[in-house]
C-alpha cells in the first residue's frame, strides 16, 4: 500500500471516529438512540452529520478496496 493511500485512509478513519462520536452525542442529546438513525426523520444538523459520515464511509471503503487489489 503506498504511503499516501495509507495516510489518507488513516485520516479518513480518524475523521469517521470523530464524526461517529459527535453524531452519537448529538443523537442522545435530542433523546434518540444512535441505532435509530436510519428509522427516524433527523433534524437538519443530525441529517448533515449522518450524510457526512456516510460519505466518508463510502470514500474509505473505496480506498480500502483499491489497496486490496
Amino acid at each position: 500500500m503506498p504511503a499516501m493511500s495509507s495516510n489518507l485512509i488513516d485520516d479518513l478513519r480518524e475523521q469517521l471516529r470523530a464524526l461517529d462520536a459527535e453524531f452519537e452525542r448529538e443523537m442522545r442529546a435530542r433523546g434518540f438512540e444512535p441505532d435509530q438513525a436510519e428509522n427516524v426523520a433527523l433534524p437538519s444538523q443530525l441529517a448533515a452529520l449522518y450524510a457526512e459520515r456516510e460519505r466518508i464511509k463510502a470514500q474509505l471503503e473505496q480506498l480500502e478496496d483499491k489497496t486490496d487489489d
